[in-house]
């Protein structure tokens, strides 16, 4: 299974740097840059420290919502379905790759028809992010994985003894947040989902 960390910088109690600098030198899959709160500006100068950091890791870096920067620094960006609606040829030309946040078959279908190179499909389990809102569980997985030929990554709530679940309704890997982001040690906790079949 592929690891992508997603990162959330509001949730470490280290410096969110050297947070990304452990994370990238455990041998993730890929970092995901949300930091859904900042502005464009402020999320530039973030992606360019980052992107510092994984290149020494050769780590690839996903960036999020910001088409331009990612155009700009000529990275992967994740897109929720309404920009990559107003996404024209000649933009999605620039970019290496688009990924799409999906939340039930009819978004994915679309998403692949618009050419994105994977979805992430979510939430799976209950998670503190989506307080409220019931989880989509692996029937919806199953589904969105039947109705794309790409790679489809699952989040939410997501712990490292339900991978194999994960993988047999079809995904390709999971997305982790929240526990990455604060666990004491990022090494031996990537590691231990490495290690869990």
């Amino acid at each position: 299974m592929k690891l992508i960390c997603v990162t959330n910088r509001l949730l470490c109690e280290e410096d969110f740097l050297h947070r990304i600098r452990r994370i990238a030198s455990s041998g993730v899959d890929a970092i995901l840059l949300r930091e859904k709160d900042l502005p464009e500006a402020a999320y530039r100068r973030l992606a360019q420290q980052c992107l510092e950091i994984c290149r020494n890791t050769a780590t690839p870096l996903w960036l999020n919502t910001f088409v331009e920067t990612a155009v700009q620094l000529q990275l992967p960006v994740q897109l929720p379905i309404p920009v990559l609606k107003t996404l024209s040829q000649e933009t999605q030309h620039l970019l290496p790759a688009i990924g799409v946040s999906v939340h039930c078959p009819q978004d994915a279908a679309l998403a692949a028809s618009y050419g994105a190179s994977w979805l992430i499909a979510g939430h799976v389990y209950p998670t503190a992010c989506k307080l409220g809102l019931p989880p989509r569980g692996i029937p919806f997985i199953r589904q969105i994985c039947e109705t794309v030929s790409i790679p489809v990554y699952a989040i939410g709530g997501i712990t490292a003894d339900k991978q194999n679940t994960l993988r047999l309704a079809g995904a390709e890997g999971c997305c982790v947040m929240s526990h990455w982001m604060h666990c004491p040690n990022p090494e031996a906790e990537i590691q231990k989902w490495r290690n869990c079949h």
